[in-house]
């Protein structure tokens, strides 16, 4: 620990004393939450982490201790867990304690969607809406009783389509009868098809006497003598709102209430924040691996399918979900029955469905972090593929696919930007998207081979890197275009960049075999003793099997199944603790510098330790905040360091019960210079298990329906045929976030609302450190050595002046309520609170001192 944290820790610790001594004294934020217990329950959570291995024993993949375990990166050996002492970890626990005591921003609520008038006021918004069809003689768009399309001359015999959106200002006409009004060629009659095709796709463009509806080059809904009909001849149609169509099928939501927004673009933000999910992970690994995806334009009964694999075989053939789940068949049917998935440990099948995310965002989360996520190796290895097994053309699909995504969201709430999922390049952007009520959605990197950085161990040459600087920063200028702001530098192979932290169990053994057919070499584990006891890479156990309730374990099982059991003799690793020998090389370096310049978001998981302590090193010299640990795969030595340079870490979610413990262990490392929050990490789609129930006997069960942040209503989510409840399923799917953080409350206890307070706040302090990333100083109230004085303070904050640029000058505000935000200027013996008043366009208003 440096001596400035030391000290730091030591004022603090003096200055809550008082209500330490006797561990009896009452916490300012929440009633009931004592600082005796949090110190009891940090104790606990810490002879929790080390327990298991103090005998020496292994994690197991399928133990939920693995799943669940402050580090998943590393491996227990020792009794010393940490740093931090049990007198620091309370001082600042106390902290943020009375940070959660500070007032919170004011809020409003936003719509979901615009509202849907008489007549659409634009090509876009009739989207989901209910509309009979008039063409300009007063003919209206009819049902035969034959099942075909007819005309009629009053209203009440038209036929009332719904509007379902397959992409910005494109249709499909569903009529009464859950068929599609479609066109078998030009100067054909318009047709009733049972199924959606392009044939069934309508794309509209605005007259003044209507909507033209187009199907296909030059063919257009029109009436030819009385008779609709498909024609070179465009006619315009009046939509008119009507009742009484057949609603289109889709999963749904379940959560009432307007979503939560800020009454300024800029103030301060309230929302949960995933800091690690996989939302394109049906493109990767060959793109057959994953079954299902998040969207299509036909809806759910198209894009929550099985593979094929699984389905012509009725879930007897479906190898590697078996060998996953521990189950050895499953129901191949997803929508709309779902029996068998998704479910916490289906690892192949998809998560993320569109309004699975909805759900979650509903219910108040308000930052999603994307992974793209590729594997070159196992890629090749797995026998089925349709997708380029290149880790940057995967890369390039997945961001390809999450714009098309958020066109498909617009294209459902109303048009270019109406939609919730919004992609932000910038924490400025971000903050407005999450003020506005909507879900900032942040592009990262999680990937093995990042910008083809692999290497060969050659006899007598030694390692040879596959790129050059030049490649990097070429790879990264790229990803940055297309809108990349987050990096982790390895995931599972050993790459010219650094050492990995390895899996262990037969998982390692696996992709420790395919490290070496990548880079001809395996990992060079070695016997460590950390000084810490605990901060090593994962210990190489040769584990019977791969069960349910994994971590991870997608790639091990992949290798495998097929085709690398065998690769080799694999090489005999000393006892425990274990560590990487292969560090942060020189590109790897380079390429911190590079991400640095860029003001992106460093991640260190997966990193060996020595790799990681390398890095904030790194880090620390350049005085660097841009850092976060987003799932889990950091060491308990690097957590301190992280939030010392005024970084954000989000654990892996796992179990409601082990998230809580983790909760507990971090508010001992939170730093009282910088805002705190918390979030997770879901992990999902392929990669990690998610959340086990604790089941309906559990004695503090979820009681539905709830009340969630900002006063929404919470009920079981209800897709097709199927209702989930988190008490019995678990996280079965990404809607039950929503679920699982009630929950987590549940267990929490009287600790409960102080939980929930912390994870609301991990949208801002996710934030703040993006903001301090691309260079804003910390807030000088928390930090008095970077106060100026008042006049000084007065002349940059002079009326006029953007908040950006203010905040360059002057640092992070210490509270930025509505339109208000409040400093400090000063010393710290004569501090002055000094009120800057911002203007609707955000500039400054005026400066006054308080």
């Amino acid at each position: 620990m440096t001596g400035a944290r030391r000290l730091s820790r030591i004022t603090t610790a003096c200055l809550v004393s008082a209500a330490l001594i006797g561990g009896a004294v009452l916490l300012p934020s929440h009633p009931g939450v004592r600082a005796g217990s949090l110190l009891t329950a940090y104790d606990a959570s810490k002879a929790a982490a080390v327990g298991p291995d103090l005998a020496g024993v292994p994690h197991r993949h399928d133990d939920p201790a693995t799943k669940n375990a402050l580090s998943r990166g590393g491996e227990v050996t020792a009794a010393t867990v940490d740093p931090t002492s049990r007198q620091e970890a309370a001082a600042s626990a106390a902290y943020v304690a009375r940070e959660r005591a500070l007032p919170d921003p004011r809020l409003t609520t936003v719509p979901v969607m615009q509202r849907r008038r008489r007549v659409p006021q634009d090509r876009y918004a009739m989207a989901g809406g209910c509309y009979t069809l008039a063409a300009p003689n007063g003919r209206y768009v009819a049902r035969t009783a034959g099942a075909g399309l007819a005309t009629a001359t009053r209203r009440r015999d038209a036929e009332p389509f719904t509007f379902r959106a397959t992409d910005l200002g494109t249709y499909l006409l569903f009529g009464t009868a859950s068929d599609f009004v479609g066109s078998t060629g030009t100067g054909a009659p318009a047709t009733l098809a049972a199924a959606p095709s392009p044939a069934t796709e309508w794309t509209t463009r605005e007259t003044r006497r209507g909507f033209v509806l187009t199907v296909g080059q030059g063919r257009h809904l029109s009436l030819t003598r009385g008779t609709v009909t498909v024609s070179a001849r465009a006619v315009p149609f009046r939509l008119t709102r009507t009742p009484g169509c057949t609603a289109y099928p889709e999963s749904q939501v379940n959560v009432s209430g307007r979503p939560h927004a800020g009454v300024t673009p800029y103030q301060e933000v309230r929302g949960y924040v995933d800091a690690h999910t996989h939302g394109q992970a049906w493109e990767f690994l060959g793109g057959r691996v994953h079954c299902g995806k998040p969207w299509d334009a036909y809806g759910p009964a198209y894009a929550l399918t099985d593979c094929f694999d699984h389905t012509i075989t009725g879930g007897k053939g479906a190898a590697l979900e078996a060998f996953l789940s521990n189950e050895p068949t499953h129901d191949p049917v997803g929508w709309p029955t779902f029996r068998d998935w998704p479910a916490p440990n289906s690892l192949t099948h998809e998560g993320t469905y569109y309004k699975w995310m909805e759900r979650s965002w509903r219910a108040g989360q308000r930052v999603f972090v994307n992974l793209l996520v590729e594997n070159n190796k196992l890629c090749e290895i797995y026998p089925l593929k349709r997708n380029s097994c290149d880790d940057m053309d995967s890369l390039r699909l997945q961001a390809k696919d999450m714009y098309e995504l958020q066109d498909y969201v617009d294209a459902q709430y109303g048009g270019p930007g109406k939609g919730w999922y919004r992609i932000v390049t910038s924490p400025w952007q971000a903050r407005k998207v999450v003020n506005a009520g909507k879900l900032a959605v942040v592009m990262g990197i999680e990937t093995s081979l990042p910008f083809g950085c692999t290497y060969k161990r050659l006899p007598l040459l030694g390692d040879q890197p596959a790129c050059t600087t030049a490649q990097i920063d070429a790879g990264l200028d790229e990803m940055r275009a297309l809108g990349v702001r987050q990096m982790e530098l390895v995931n599972k192979f050993d790459n010219a960049l650094s050492g990995i932290a390895g899996d262990n169990g037969a998982t390692g053994a696996v992709v420790d075999a395919a490290n070496f057919l990548e880079t001809g070499s395996y990992w060079d584990m070695r016997h460590c003793e950390p000084a810490d006891g605990e901060s090593a890479d994962r210990a190489q156990f040769a584990a019977p099997d791969i069960t349910a309730g994994q971590q991870d374990a997608l790639f091990g099982a992949v290798g495998q199944l097929f085709g690398l059991a065998g690769v080799g003799a694999l090489p005999l690793y000393g006892p425990p603790a274990h560590c990487n020998t292969r560090g942060l090389t020189t590109l790897g370096a380079h390429l911190v510098d590079r991400l640095m310049a860029k003001h992106m978001l460093i991640d260190p998981d997966h990193m060996s330790v020595k790799a990681r302590n390398s890095l904030l090193s790194q880090l620390e010299a350049g005085r660097y905040p841009g850092v976060l640990s987003s799932h889990s795969w950091s060491t308990p030595d690097a957590y301190p360091r992280i939030y010392e340079l005024g970084g954000f870490v989000a654990p892996y979610a796992g179990d409601s019960t082990g998230f809580v413990e983790k909760w507990r262990r971090h508010l001992g490392w939170a730093d009282p210079r910088y805002y705190f929050g918390f979030g997770y990490g879901a992990d999902m789609n392929g990669l990690g298990a998610q959340g086990n129930p604790r089941g309906p006997q559990a004695a503090d069960p979820v009681t539905y329906p709830f009340t969630g942040f900002n006063g929404v209503t919470v009920d079981r989510q209800r897709a097709g045929q199927r209702v989930y409840d988190i008490n019995v399923d678990g996280v079965a799917q990404y809607g039950q976030y929503a679920d699982w953080i009630e929950d987590i409350a549940q267990v929490a206890g009287p600790e409960g609302p102080a939980l929930e307070d912390d994870m609301m706040r991990g949208a801002e302090a996710y934030l703040q450190t993006w903001e301090r990333a691309e260079g804003i100083a910390p807030d000088p109230c928390r930090n008095p050595e970077l106060r100026m004085g008042v006049a000084k303070f007065e002349k940059a904050a002079r009326p006029g002046t953007p908040v950006r640029t203010l905040m360059r000058r002057v640092g992070q505000p210490w509270q930025r309520l509505g339109s208000r935000f409040t400093y400090c200027a000063g010393p710290a013996a004569q501090e002055v609170r000094m009120s800057v008043r911002i203007s609707a366009r955000g500039r400054v208003l005026a400066v006054r001192r308080r």
